[in-house]
């Protein structure tokens, strides 16, 4: 479901907080003041970032839906567009269309158990949710927050875990590689499924990170009863337009940017394991 605001606006930005080696997060604020005060977005929802000479870019809000001036994508530099975006310095301007796509269920899935599953900077697309879980804490049965990185130096908003904790949830953190400080958990996320109690009869899992490990800690919540339609997923394609028009995100008979980014495990499990869709 995508958005109408789709006319290109003008935004400027007003902190970089680097979080990473090649992973910074941006932080925008509208030009126009009618602008910001009509802006809103829902958790797991994307706006279109335009670099002037450069090009544009789908990146995820990582930011609270709670209503602010200033609005956070966290930008991994993996091509010329993210490179470009962070090459900039507080004080410029960019071009910025959005919000665009669909959101994580966080309203439907209350009463429930929420299981929210991250890898690497898969995790950014999840804070928007994470925080609306925990304002809301006591609307849901139980939050469980399990997110892995490769290594600690990896890990995306470490000073954040404790306030998580602090607000209700549980959490779990590993990474691939520890190091001679490291004390918590080392493997892959899906271990971390082995530290928490899954009630699948009353549990939906939120997940996002590298697509190898969304379709495995999909097949992992499976086989633990869960159902497919309960288990959401957050796709990543290249996308160019963001209103289903260009073909650039197709993913089988889907567009990511019309259709998504969130789709849930049963709608996609076939396409998962199809080599180079």
């Amino acid at each position: 479901m995508t958005s109408g605001y789709s006319e290109l606006k003008s935004a400027k930005i007003v902190g970089i907080r680097w979080d990473t080696q090649d992973t910074a997060t941006i932080r925008i604020s509208l030009l126009d003041e009618e602008d910001r005060r009509h802006y809103s977005f829902k958790p797991g929802q994307f706006n279109m970032l335009y670099v002037p000479g450069v090009g544009e870019a789908a990146i995820s809000v990582s930011s609270t839906p709670e209503g602010s001036d200033v609005i956070e994508h966290t930008v991994r530099a993996v091509g010329y567009i993210t490179r470009a975006l962070l090459s900039l310095k507080e004080g410029d301007v960019i071009g910025f269309r959005g919000p665009y796509g669909n959101s994580w269920p966080v309203e439907s899935v209350m009463r429930q158990n929420v299981l929210v599953i991250g890898g690497g900077i898969g995790v950014c697309p999840l804070r928007p949710a994470i925080y609306y879980l925990l304002k809301n804490r006591k609307k849901y049965s139980s939050v469980k927050i399990l997110y892995g990185s490769r290594t600690p130096k990896d890990l995306m908003f470490p000073d954040e875990y404790s306030s998580w904790r602090e607000s209700g949830a549980e959490v779990h953190i590993t990474v691939d590689r520890g190091d001679e400080n490291w004390r918590e958990n080392v493997g892959v996320v899906t271990t971390l499924l082995n530290k928490v109690e899954v009630k699948p009869e009353n549990t939906s899992a939120l997940v996002c990170g590298p697509e190898i490990m969304m379709k495995f800690t999909a097949i992992d919540l499976v086989m633990r009863g869960i159902k497919p339609e309960n288990i959401y997923l957050s796709m990543e394609r290249r996308m160019k337009c963001g209103i289903g028009l260009c073909g650039h995100c197709q993913f089988g008979g889907f567009f990511v940017c019309r259709d998504g980014p969130i789709f849930t495990y049963k709608q996609v499990e076939k396409l998962l394991n199809v080599r180079g869709i």
